[in-house]
């Protein structure tokens, strides 16, 4: 995992111009209204909710942002319909990607992912392609730089996590999906910031990829994420650090 979540670390540092920024803003304002449809409009007992609430929050969405976006997944606002969809695939040099979406027209969706992996030399596959390659877990992110590392060990894996590792500058808590919630709330009573938190799909083994392909990879999964209709792209891919600052 190491090369991808390096790739999440360049692309959180990158300067977030205004329109990138309104784009962020669009997806963040989808998943929240979609989490309100599926599972109502408090986040007390929506846990999806919660986590959208949560990353709109930590990217400066306005309340009045959020609470519209609530009330049109629960039909107190007029709202377009949207839906989750997953796409899976192979990128360059074999790396398997999966991309998880939401839309209002899977159509026009499913033709702009498979026009960019076409274009940059990947293939779009059918359902359960890559699926069976990742194990759906919470993924909890922690600024190392202002955290004890043994206490927050000590507090994620009484709450529940399974592994907590240094990556970079920062400590990555991996806990059961069910577990999110209560590892954040067990940091957060020890002081421990929480930088990320989220639902993710880690993959079970890496695919080491160089060279033109490492290249050709990233551009096809930068050109993925920016897509209005995608949410998160996940994949197994493990590029050397000499691609990566090429990137940055």
């Amino acid at each position: 995992m190491a090369g991808h979540s390096k790739w999440k670390q360049i692309k959180r540092k990158k300067a977030v111009t205004d329109q990138r920024r309104g784009a962020l803003f669009t997806k963040l304002i989808r998943e929240i209204t979609v989490a309100a449809k599926q599972g109502g409009g408090d986040p007390a007992g929506n846990a999806r909710l919660r986590v959208a609430i949560d990353a709109a929050r930590a990217e400066n969405m306005p309340q009045d942002n959020i609470e519209r976006a609530i009330k049109k997944g629960t039909g107190e606002l007029e709202g377009v319909e949207y839906q989750d969809v997953t796409y899976e695939g192979y990128g360059p040099g074999g790396a398997a990607i999966f991309i998880e979406a939401t839309t209002d027209n899977a159509n026009r969706t499913v033709a702009e992912v498979r026009h960019l992996f076409s274009r940059n030399g990947g293939s779009l596959g059918s359902a359960n392609a890559v699926a069976w390659m990742f194990d759906r877990k919470a993924q909890i992110g922690v600024d190392a730089s202002q955290a004890d590392e043994d206490t927050t060990i000590e507090a994620a894996i009484e709450a529940g996590a399974d592994d907590v590792v240094r990556d970079g500058d920062q400590f990555v808590v991996t806990a059961p999906p069910a577990a999110l919630h209560a590892v954040q709330d067990a940091l957060k009573a020890k002081h421990i910031a929480v930088a990320t938190a989220e639902l993710a799909m880690l993959p079970k083994s890496t695919v080491k990829v160089e060279g033109a392909d490492a290249r050709a990879l990233l551009r096809l999964v930068e050109a993925l994420e920016e897509l209005d209709d995608v949410g998160k792209v996940w994949s197994n891919f493990d590029i050397d650090a000499e691609a990566m600052a090429a990137v940055e």
